[in-house]
This record gives C-alpha cells, structure tokens and sequence, in this order.
C-alpha cells in the first residue's frame, strides 16, 4: 500500500511533509504536490506532517477521490522530485478550506 496526495493539496502546496520523507517519492507541479507510488515505503511519516490533511493511505481514499489513485502514478513520471521544503503558495490557506478544486489543478 502506498500513499496518496489528495485534492485538499491543490492550490495550497504546503511542503512540510517532503520534510520528513526518507526516500524522497514526493514530486512537484505548478500547483499540487504528488507522491510518486513506485518510491512510496509506507512508512507514514508524511501523514501527520500535512495541514490540510491531504495525504492518506491508498486504502484510505474516500470513493469520491480515488482518482487521485492514478493521477499520483501518472504526474509522478512526469514531474520532478522536491526533496526540501519551500513556502506553500501565497495564497494557500484561503484555498485550504476549499473543497472541489480539481478543475484548479495545473499540469
């Protein structure tokens, strides 16, 4: 089982959980964070890290956003590795408490 960055995530890109992670699976866009599945130990250390409580186990992945499943797999490939925290977008914690945002979320 491996771990996956949910929509609370876009438009935010809060970094803390690249912070703590040992083998450096998280990837970076424009404006998301995703976590590549390949790379992922489960080792949940990410979990508690994130403000907006945006990661979960792949088991975990509420019906209406198992999606997200794929789409980590899928940007993973194609965007590069974040190993060190940065500030999270300026406008983050407005989106924070934002809900249906995928059509925000930028390749």
């Amino acid at each position: 089982m491996t771990y996956v960055v949910t929509e609370p995530c876009i438009k935010c890109k809060y970094t803390d959980c690249v912070d703590v992670c040992p083998v450096d699976c998280f990837r970076e866009g424009p404006n998301f964070l995703v976590i590549d599945p390949d790379e992922c130990i489960d080792c949940t250390l990410c979990v508690p890290e994130c403000p907006v409580e945006a990661i979960l186990a792949e088991d975990d992945v509420p019906q209406e956003q198992k999606q997200f499943i794929a789409l980590n797999a899928e940007l993973a490939k194609s965007w590069a590795p974040i190993v060190e925290r940065k500030e999270a977008l300026p406008d983050a914690d407005e989106w924070a408490k934002i809900k249906d945002k995928l059509d925000k979320l930028e390749r």
